[in-house]
């Protein structure tokens, strides 16, 4: 949860960021007339699709359904049943499924595909998404401007990408980690920042590191005001449960929850702060790594489960991207150097995640980096006791913010790791499908498999409920009713890496 702030910029200079906005904007509306060309090439649109003889699991938490004929018509799911039960519309494209497994289409809930304004790799990390059969994404940080244009040209079918929810700019301290955010040192502007997001049209604010406490508490305040929700990181001037009482709707990356869940909370959550609050990144990040990491190392059981209930009492969510923390803690790993999707990543930005060059790396040392390495499975405990408390859980992956996190890919490694920590692969899939649905109010037409919902589909060739990583076993996607075959994805990733090298 740390590493990604290294990628970023202190420079907040206010003329240079709506020159930046504007020349982004700009370009972005430029770009739009060439996507359609860009776009997947997907099999007949205009007559309904219909599978035959397929598995579905549909996600409620039912055991899986087979021999099943499942109707599509336009965008939405018109008829399924038992295959004698069913009739297939004339002139239907029929796809013989027998063998194979149709599950919801899947969401991302901490994403960045607009990450650091990089207006050239939006589409491909969009075209990722999609061929992993990520349907939805919850986008946590990025211009805003930019961002709704991307929606717009999505929702008119100009573009074919999984739907958006949008925070846009982050709110932080006076001092932001992040250039683009909204910088924020008291409560009157916390208060005007919740009210400008909202103007502006962002679905939700994300909370950062940095505010301050009575900024962070006044943005709460006013986003109940608001009727806006709220989510993000715990700053460091506030725990976990005083940010869970506020009624911050999601907490990312779990953070403080270490620092909460120890013997030692109070000497570390003084740490903490003062780790923060440092001008120099690297040091502050590393400064944080070796916290978290004594925090992981006096972790208390019971301290876990009084705060777990906390976060149930208060209907407080959470999206603990293990992929990320896993990076963290393994960063120095020369594996990731070897990784087969690299090639799917903007040569300039695989050169930023080297760990020859991240500065991260270079600040811990040896020692740390071991102790970091022995603590990560205790982020994998906490979330099982989190989930056995009733604790809910999302999926994210924050891909491409984090180094070797991968846009679409990294969410099967990340549902994976909530297996690993304890939940059944019907659970972890739920993260992923119908969490996110009920998360965003949308389970009235999206999360689940059934008649009258939209169609965000994903056909496998496995059961995932048998082995979570049959996830990765992809044969075809349907996005809003449109059908990517195998073959059409593969053209899909075959594009992605032949841009990545130019």
């Amino acid at each position: 949860m740390h590493i990604h702030r290294l990628f970023s910029s202190r420079s907040n200079d206010p003329v240079m960021q709506e020159i930046r906005r504007k020349l982004l904007s700009s370009l972005l509306l430029l770009l739009l007339p060439a996507l359609a060309a860009a776009q997947p090439r997907s099999d007949n649109q205009s007559a309904p699709l219909a599978f035959t003889r397929v598995t579905v699991i549909d996600a409620t938490g039912a055991p899986a359904k087979s021999e099943m004929t499942v109707v599509i018509t336009g965008e939405r799911i018109t008829a399924i049943g038992k295959a004698d039960s069913v009739r297939i519309p004339r002139g239907a494209q029929v796809i013989k499924a027998a063998g194979k497994y149709l599950i919801p289409g899947l969401w991302d809930m901490h994403a960045h595909p607009h990450l650091n304004s990089r207006q050239f790799f939006p589409l491909f990390a969009l075209h990722l998404y999609l061929v992993n059969g990520v349907t939805g994404l919850r986008d946590t940080f990025g211009p805003l401007e930019a961002q709704q244009q991307w929606r717009k040209a999505i929702g008119v079918g100009a573009v074919i990408a999984p739907r958006m929810f949008l925070a846009g700019p982050l709110v932080d301290g006076p001092k932001p980690a992040f250039a683009g955010s909204i910088a924020v040192s008291n409560a009157e502007e916390g208060r005007q920042a919740v009210i400008s997001l909202k103007r502006r049209g962002a679905d939700f604010v994300k909370v950062y590191d940095l505010l301050p406490r009575e900024a962070y508490f006044a943005i709460a305040d006013e986003a109940k005001k608001q009727g806006i929700p709220f989510a993000g990181h715990v700053p460091a001037t506030v725990t976990a449960a005083e940010a869970s009482d506020a009624g911050q709707r999601s907490i990312e990356h779990l953070t403080d929850v270490a620092v909460s869940c120890s013997t030692d909370q109070e000497a570390l959550q003084k740490a903490l702060t003062a780790g923060l609050l440092k001008e120099d990144n690297s040091t502050a990040i590393r400064d944080l790594t070796v916290t978290e990491t004594r925090a992981l190392e006096t972790y208390d059981r019971e301290k876990c489960i009084a705060l777990a209930q906390r976060f149930v009492k208060n209907d407080t969510w959470h999206d603990p991207t293990l992929v990320t923390l896993r990076v963290n803690a393994f960063i120095n790993d020369e594996s990731f150097l070897n990784d087969a999707r690299l090639r799917y990543i903007p040569r300039a930005l695989r050169e930023e995640w080297n760990p020859k060059n991240s500065e991260f790396s270079k600040a811990l040392t040896a020692e740390e980096i071991a102790a970091a390495k022995r603590a990560f499975p205790t982020f994998l405990k906490i979330v099982g006791e989190m989930h056995r408390a009733g604790v809910r859980f999302l999926t994210g992956t924050d891909a491409p913010a984090v180094p070797y996190c991968f846009p679409g890919f990294s969410l099967h490694d990340e549902l994976a790791l909530f297996v690993e920590a304890g939940l059944s692969p019907m659970e972890a899939l739920q993260t992923a499908t119908l969490n996110p649905a009920r998360y965003l109010g949308l389970s009235d037409s999206l999360g689940t498999i059934e008649k009258g919902k939209i169609a965000d589909l994903v056909l496998l060739d496995a059961n995932p409920l048998v082995d979570i990583h049959n996830t990765k076993k992809i044969d075809s996607v349907i996005v809003r009713g449109r059908l990517l075959t195998r073959e059409a994805r593969q053209r899909m990733l075959a594009e992605v890496e032949a841009a990545a090298d130019k």
